[in-house]
């Protein structure tokens, strides 16, 4: 999958598969992320710095002047020669995993997961804790603030707490010598809990069961404590990310179904948030007026649905009500593809996966859909998927996906 973004400006011409750079000093980290990305995409076999110009449209020029500054910082190496078809054998150069990490943080209502994730996205370390989100604020931050930093000292041995200056995502990812320790730099963490909440300020709004929550500035509260770069984002949407950097490509829905139920939604590669990252409030669309009560307020949500027959021992009828509710997203949308995980996803994935696929193959048979029925599975990263998507809230920036 391409992980990179296309470039807007005055490049030569990218060649057959990849983005295009542009040959400006003031998008240097644009083009940065589009040469950082192609090493991750080539793996240990590496990559030439000629095959890096022609997949960009950058100058050859250019493109040696950016991996001599990743390999002063350490985030590439030589990885060998390799036989040309004329001339001198080329140089091929690869992405060091370890020269740098992110943390993701899964704030659940009741549970806190926590991972150290290198630059390739693979995890290295993780924790897991039973969490009461209803504890209050100074309690819970207090937690996640004690794991995280217990988690990174004992993967990165570097102390955290009020440490600053490790830079932002500017440039080469803010890899400054301040920010490195014995296992590498430290990019900074990303939290993703149930929303709604507004992305772009850190700040949550009504979490549903929890409205002593409103109003309060996660981000900032959180990065003053740890000392480093904090983003936090709804769940879903981080899983979505951390899907579609896994491979997962065009238009699709992650429905996440857990001690509540939301969505994330991928539209043509990009993670679809909304104004007011709105999008995916999947579990409280109304689908029976005269319903059970939902902890939102409304009566009969998708949410209630689900959870109570959960709650019955009747998986197959939750699947179906799951089913319902994407039907009715995939009619919205037209999306290609439906991706279920959570919890209780997690504890009988055959079923779920099952009934849904049979509302939709109904749906489908019934409408005549062209292109027959839109597929699902289970996603992959089971019950860490949460997790992961976070930590690629951090490193999705230095790889040129802006959507992280």
């Amino acid at each position: 999958m391409n992980r990179t973004r296309p470039g807007t400006g005055t490049g030569s011409g990218a060649g057959s598969g990849g983005a295009a750079g542009a040959n400006l000093g003031a998008v240097r980290s644009h083009n940065t992320a589009l040469v950082l990305g192609l090493l991750r995409e080539a793996g240990a076999e590496g990559v030439s710095r000629l095959e890096l110009a022609e997949r960009t449209g950058l100058t050859p020029q250019a493109v040696s002047k950016i991996t001599a500054r990743l390999r002063e910082a350490g985030l590439a190496a030589e990885a060998g020669r390799r036989a040309s078809t004329g001339g001198k054998p080329r140089t091929v150069l690869r992405l060091v995993p370890e020269a740098g990490h992110a943390v993701g943080v899964h704030l659940d209502r009741d549970e806190l997961r926590v991972v150290l994730a290198d630059l390739d996205g693979a995890v290295v370390g993780e924790r897991r804790t039973g969490l009461d989100l209803g504890a209050g604020a100074e309690t819970v931050l207090g937690m996640v603030a004690g794991v995280v930093e217990g988690l990174v000292r004992d993967g990165l041995g570097l102390v955290l707490g009020g440490v600053g200056g490790l830079g932002g995502l500017g440039g080469l990812g803010g890899f400054g010598e301040e920010g490195r320790a014995g296992g590498g730099t430290l990019l900074g963490v990303g939290v993703a809990l149930p929303g709604p909440l507004d992305h772009a300020r850190g700040v949550l709004h009504r979490v549903t069961g929890f409205p002593e929550w409103d109003g309060f500035p996660l981000r900032e509260a959180l990065g003053e404590r740890l000392g480093v770069p904090v983003v936090v984002d709804k769940d879903t949407n981080a899983a979505a990310l951390g899907l579609s950097v896994g491979g997962e490509g065009g238009s699709f829905a992650y429905l996440h179904l857990g001690t509540g139920l939301g969505a994330g939604l991928v539209i043509g590669g990009r993670v679809h948030r909304g104004a007011r990252t709105g999008a995916g409030e999947f579990g409280h669309q109304v689908i029976q007026l005269d319903g059970p009560l939902c902890g939102c307020g409304n009566r009969g949500c998708v949410e209630v649905l689900c959870l109570t027959a959960v709650g019955r021992g009747e998986p197959g009828e939750a699947a179906r009500v799951l089913g319902v509710g994407a039907a009715n997203l995939v009619g919205l949308l037209d999306i290609d593809l439906v991706l279920l995980g959570g919890r209780t996803v997690a504890g009988a994935p055959e079923v779920f996966a099952a009934g849904v696929r049979e509302v939709l193959e109904a749906r489908s048979r019934r409408e005549g859909v062209l292109g027959g029925t839109v597929p699902v599975r289970v996603a992959a990263g089971g019950e860490r998927v949460v997790a992961e998507g976070a930590a690629q809230l951090l490193l999705g920036p230095l790889f040129g996906r802006g959507d992280g």
